[in-house]
């Protein structure tokens, strides 16, 4: 496969999220290799892709309603592809072991994917966790001087 057609899976896999929990499931294993790893920000790491769909389908569809992925840029060389992506949803589901607060969250995330056999097998992610939880109002944002 060439980069943009490496940058094309990516793209299709936020593509497919947008479209909901029923869309995604169905195209995953399309987009995503049987032995996938995922590393997290917050230092999990998420092996073969029966657990990566319960992850996913946990943090993004069954904590947010209203879920939706944009691609801010996307670069890519080799078998690696980076994208910087903004996600936002209404916090209506437990997200992060955390009871939903029902309110709109926002974030950014920077992610490398590495492809093999036209497949996304392995994921390097990381968001601003911190942003997250000022915006559920579970830590304070402290004020200018």
């Amino acid at each position: 496969m060439s980069v943009e057609e490496h940058k094309a899976l990516v793209r299709r896999w936020f593509e497919e999220a947008n479209k909901g929990e029923a869309a995604f499931m169905a195209a995953m294993d399309e987009l995503f290799a049987t032995n996938i790893v995922h590393h997290g920000g917050g230092g999990e790491e998420i092996h073969g892709l029966k657990d990566f769909k319960q992850w996913f389908s946990a943090m993004f569809f069954s904590a947010l309603s209203d879920f939706h992925a944009t691609i801010e840029a996307i670069v890519a060389e080799g078998d690696k592809v980076v994208a910087r992506v903004t996600w936002s949803g209404i916090n209506t589901g437990e997200f992060k072991g955390i009871s939903p607060t029902n309110k709109k969250v926002m974030d950014w995330e920077v992610l490398i994917a590495r492809i093999v056999d036209g497949k996304i097998a392995e994921i390097w992610a990381r968001a601003d966790t911190l942003g997250e939880m000022q915006q559920l109002g579970l830590v304070p944002i402290p004020k200018e001087k």
